[in-house]
């Protein structure tokens, strides 16, 4: 049974993962790739109960923000850097993914979560059912408006051509091909288990969740959108997860288009220079999976 690989674009690399293991491939200035691992210690593994539906996707949600920040730092110094590759891991504390973890999660609940319903609060709307369409609409139209907006950023750019790149290598390898940079550049620069389509599903289930709870006061109304935000990415991480293994089945697929038109703001076509570093991160991932796999006995899944 092939691993289950995911990823994310760095600054100017890729880091792809597997259930215990995860690296980061980034292009330094001169040219050379260089790559860094680390294996993971999920705590899903060790406690059956982390595996619960629901349950395992708030896990997997807050280990990938973990190593996500962890693998921009380390690219941060690879692509500022041509020293060696001992140096890439200096200066990563608790402290640093600790504020950083804080800070995103900060953002995305003031920004995506209270601001909608606050907005919604203030423009009036007396009736349960469209308080909650009208705040789901304004939530995904500020989504898809932030993208587009940070789209536009020539430094993001090269940022949504590896995020390409990590997508088209997954592809490749999970249809089995050869891990060539002409022959990746064919595949989808798409992939259902994507973060981006995560994001969106994450407005869509709390749009659903929210109608349970209707028009509550405005103290519950504000504490409703914190309280609930990780059983709603909980579910919306399972909905991801069972797109992965029917991503090729047409009624799947239809439903999960409009998260797959929006992963067209967050990935660029990439180089074939861009495809060979994220091919360097995901054999690295093989490897250390192959060796993981005969000692293995429980298997985390992962996002691309």
């Amino acid at each position: 049974m092939a691993a289950s690989v995911g990823g994310q674009a760095v600054l100017e690399g890729v880091m792809m993962r597997g259930p215990s293991s995860w690296a980061v491939a980034v292009r330094r200035p001169d040219g050379r790739i260089s790559e860094i691992e680390h294996d993971v210690a999920s705590v899903a593994v060790r406690r059956r109960w982390l595996r619960l539906p629901i349950v395992r996707g708030i896990v997997a949600l807050g280990e990938s923000l973990t190593i996500g920040f962890k693998a921009l730092a380390i690219s941060a110094n690879f692509a500022t850097s041509d020293e060696g590759e001992e140096d890439a891991s200096e200066g990563i504390g608790k402290g640093y993914i600790i504020g950083s973890f804080v800070a995103a999660i900060l953002f995305t609940v003031v920004v995506f979560k209270v601001s909608p319903a606050l907005l919604t609060e203030w423009i009036g709307v007396k009736n349960s059912f469209w308080f909650v369409l009208i705040e789901g609409g304004l939530r995904v139209a500020l989504l898809v408006g932030y993208l587009a907006l940070i789209s536009l950023l020539p430094d993001l750019r090269r940022v949504f051509e590896y995020h390409a790149a990590e997508h088209k290598a997954i592809n490749a390898f999970e249809d089995g091909a050869e891990l060539e940079p002409e022959t990746v550049q064919r595949y989808s620069l798409i992939h259902v288990r994507c973060g981006t389509a995560f994001l969106l599903w994450v407005m869509v289930v709390a749009i659903v969740v929210f109608g349970v709870l209707g028009r509550p006061s405005i103290y519950w109304l504000i504490a409703s959108r914190v309280l609930l935000l990780p059983l709603i990415a909980g579910i919306a991480y399972e909905v991801i997860r069972f797109a992965g293994k029917h991503a090729k089945n047409p009624l799947v697929r239809a439903i999960l288009a409009p998260g797959l038109w929006l992963q067209r703001l967050t990935t660029r076509p990439p180089s074939l220079e861009q495809i060979a570093v994220a091919i360097v991160a995901l054999e690295r991932v093989l490897k250390i999976e192959e060796k993981h796999r005969s000692a293995a006995t429980e298997r985390v899944e992962v996002m691309a």
